[in-house]
């Protein structure tokens, strides 16, 4: 097998096509592994370093370009995508290079602060246009205008985007994978119980 020589990004996840993550259509990244331990995440699955799958960010945005020309950005979440900083970096940076007309979102548990003291995150906050900032605190929990919990900031890094256009982002979604698998995403995400339980209603 060739290895290529970029950095490895750990992916969870990915989805074509999401209204919950960001402002208009946008493709979203789910990086794998996460050591902040935030109770009451949404995505414990994610925690976990050696999970998920192995890929670059070449072929990274080759799946963004290829997810359609009605994108109007890319989420990224986890997991913790700064606790992969420089695969971060690498993947912003091409997303810049090679669809410049995209939007750029990032949610992390670091704080703003913490992030600029990172050797990578100047140059990930100087290619992104939106940061979502902050440790999930479940006391706090809020799920709505892409906030889990009111301890957390929205931080425009640009003016792509004003606050309001953000906090219209819908807050739960519910959409079905190519492979039939539900996925359930926003920051107030539904749980399949209740998925299960609708369908239930609707076959009587």
């Amino acid at each position: 097998m060739k290895l290529s020589s970029q950095p490895g990004l750990r992916i969870h996840g990915r989805l074509a096509n999401s209204q919950a993550n960001g402002p208009g259509k946008r493709a979203v990244i789910w990086f794998q592994g996460c050591s902040l331990g935030c109770p009451g995440c949404y995505n414990p699955q994610t925690h976990m370093g050696d999970g998920g799958d192995w890929v670059t960010s070449e072929v990274l945005v080759d799946w963004i370009l290829e997810s359609g020309s009605e994108l109007s950005g890319v989420s990224i979440s986890g997991g913790e995508p700064f606790e992969q900083s420089r695969g971060l970096r690498t993947l912003v940076e091409e997303i810049r290079s090679r669809a410049p007309g995209l939007s750029i979102l990032i949610f992390s548990g670091f704080r703003l602060d913490e992030i600029r003291d990172f050797t990578e995150g100047p140059a990930i906050l100087a290619a992104i246009d939106v940061l979502i900032d902050g440790r999930y605190n479940h006391k706090l929990h809020q799920g709505r205008s892409l906030l889990g919990s009111t301890n957390q900031n929205i931080h425009c890094l640009t003016n792509r985007y004003t606050a309001e256009e953000i906090a219209a982002t819908p807050a739960t979604e519910v959409s079905i994978d190519p492979n039939g698998r539900i996925v359930l995403t926003g920051v107030s995400p539904l749980d399949i119980e209740s998925i299960q339980l609708v369908s239930d209603l609707d076959a009587k």
